[in-house]
């Protein structure tokens, strides 16, 4: 691999019950090099909760990211500690969330009104742990589009000592629109993000918002440090396994995706000798084959609940049986 090329190169955004452990393995099996980041945790979860269920990862997920979401900089510090004890390799704060739950926790996007306390929760992470402390955050909140606001937001965090920043390409519009609305509804200004790039140029920046192809990520790449996939990634995570020969400058991967799934099927059985139901793996996995004939059939034995206390490696069999027989019938029925 190039060693020139940044950490943040490629990421995989943190998304609310999608990017847990067993996802993170699965994305991993695609791509070694492309960062990999937690779902939100609260710092009230941790400090109040069960810091395993919380915490716990593979080893193979490496490098991997803990975002975390809060506002009062003791409580992030404690949390960052243990980020470091769990041996995360980076903690990030979340400053881009614009759902109601997260701002009646006074966290998430509302946080970018809020520079300066930012700003303290950075430092006091900093003080706390030598992991990176990053910041994940819009490019605005709510209607306003003046760059100086997202720029003076920057500067003022960076001089906390925070040297990236992922940023979402999209306001966040904090009332009138849904989680999912604030992902679609605000127009994407990519622009924004590239200036910021050229403005502080000693900062990593990273773009995040609306990606969905490798030459889209290609033609990013000319203006910022990196970029960070989600919904896309997740839903069509083949589309990973060129990431590391293409972006960093790695051999070639020979593995197929039938390799794959071998490798979650054995995954699954520990899971499932911990007692965990495989289900829990396999709901991550589904994206696999989308695109190939039969992908539909092959979701549904991957997704039936009748299959649930049987063994991984069958229902992998069934799965790719159900494929294989799916356009075999089309072809007959074409014929005829």
């Amino acid at each position: 691999m190039n060693e020139q090329h940044s950490p943040w190169r490629l990421s995989v955004a943190p998304m609310m019950d999608w990017t847990d452990r067993h996802c993170r393995y699965f994305h991993r099996l695609l791509t070694r090099h492309t960062r990999l980041y937690t779902e939100m945790v609260t710092t009230g979860a941790l400090l109040h909760g069960d810091v395993p269920r919380h915490l716990d990862f593979n080893v193979a997920e490496h490098p991997v990211a803990l975002q975390l979401g809060g506002s009062e900089p003791a409580d992030l510090a404690r949390c960052a500690k243990l980020a470091a004890q769990w041996g995360y390799d980076e903690v990030n704060l979340n400053c881009g969330c614009p759902s109601e739950r997260v701002q009646r926790g006074a966290f998430g996007a509302c946080l970018m009104a809020e520079p300066q306390l930012v700003a303290d929760c950075v430092a006091a992470m900093r003080d706390a742990v030598a992991l990176p402390v990053t910041v994940k955050h819009r490019i605005g909140i709510d209607k306003g589009e003046d760059y100086g606001f997202v720029r003076d937001f920057v500067g003022t965090v960076a001089a906390a000592g925070c040297e990236v920043f992922i940023v979402h390409a999209r306001n966040a519009w904090l009332k009138g629109l849904s989680p999912k609305e604030n992902r679609e509804v605000p127009p994407l200004r990519y622009e924004m993000v590239y200036r910021l790039k050229r403005e502080f140029p000693a900062l990593t920046i990273v773009l995040n918002g609306g990606v969905t192809r490798n030459d889209e990520i290609a033609a990013h790449l000319e203006h910022v440090d990196g970029v960070m996939l989600g919904r896309e990634a997740y839903h069509h995570p083949w589309g990973m396994a060129d990431w590391d020969a293409r972006f960093f400058g790695a051999a070639p991967q020979a593995q197929t995706r039938d390799d794959v799934e071998s490798a979650m099927a054995l995954y699954m059985q520990r899971v499932v000798s911990m007692g965990e139901p495989w289900s829990h793996v396999s709901r991550h996995m589904l994206g696999l084959r989308n695109g190939l004939p039969g992908a539909r059939r092959w979701r549904q034995v991957w997704s039936d609940h009748r299959l649930k206390r049987d063994d991984p490696q069958a229902v992998m069999a069934w799965a790719n049986a159900a494929q294989v027989a799916m356009p075999a019938l089309a072809s007959l029925a074409s014929v005829a």
